[in-house]
């Protein structure tokens, strides 16, 4: 392989794991602040009860409806963004898990063509 060739994959590569790592980071923010919102939600809830502005078994059926509210939010916005994912991908022109499962076979079947030829 040429150098020429060798660092532009270098540079694909390392332009790729940029990539992976702020989403990485993207991620791991977001589960974070789902997590850090939850507690406060709670923490709010628990408030208006103690305040007596709200009964107990009242706060704790709102607490279970926010968080119904959150989690189809957050499904609904992880649908999203791994469409948007794929769609840099594609653009990136990153080959799929399927592509490479069918260049795999047919380099198989390209083998076993080549190993027969040989044998003749």
């Amino acid at each position: 392989m040429s150098t020429e060739v060798e660092e532009t994959l270098d540079f694909d590569e390392e332009e790729e794991n940029r990539f992976l790592q702020s989403m990485r980071r993207v991620l791991l923010a977001s589960i974070g602040a789902f997590a850090l919102a939850q507690e406060e939600i709670e923490e709010f809830i628990n408030k208006l009860v103690e305040r007596g502005e709200i009964a107990e078994k009242d706060g704790k059926k709102l607490v279970g409806e926010v968080m119904e509210r959150r989690k189809k939010f957050q499904k609904k916005t992880e649908g999203e963004m791994n469409k948007q994912v794929e769609q840099i991908l594609e653009r990136m022109d990153v080959p799929t898990k399927g592509d490479i499962d069918s260049l795999s076979k047919k380099i198989t079947a390209l083998s076993k063509k080549i190993d027969e030829l040989n044998k003749e």
